[in-house]
């Protein structure tokens, strides 16, 4: 999983890797003050969770937070072909 902040309410960098550490994020999380990220992801609101397959492509997008249950049932969809990819190359 990786963030990316686009909204941190003024706090200069090193002060939201302060409020990371607090909230104890066990992510790497990006600031964004620029929207530099945003725009290459064509962000459309907040928040934004995509799924990225084992080759770098953005598969699934939800604006707004998704279902939990959706979210497992994805990435476990993801993971078998992933697994099953491999099994292919490895033979």
């Amino acid at each position: 999983m990786i963030g990316v902040n686009v909204t941190y309410g003024g706090l200069t960098p090193s002060e939201l890797k302060q409020v990371y550490a607090e909230e104890r994020l066990n992510w790497r999380s990006f600031a964004d003050p620029k929207n530099a990220i945003a725009a290459k992801w064509n962000l459309s609101g907040t928040p934004t969770y995509y799924i990225i397959d084992d080759k770098g492509v953005i598969r699934h997008k939800w604006v707004g937070p998704p279902v939990e249950k959706v979210i497992d049932v994805t990435l476990e969809k993801l993971i078998k072909e992933a697994e099953a990819a491999a099994k292919k190359t490895t033979k």
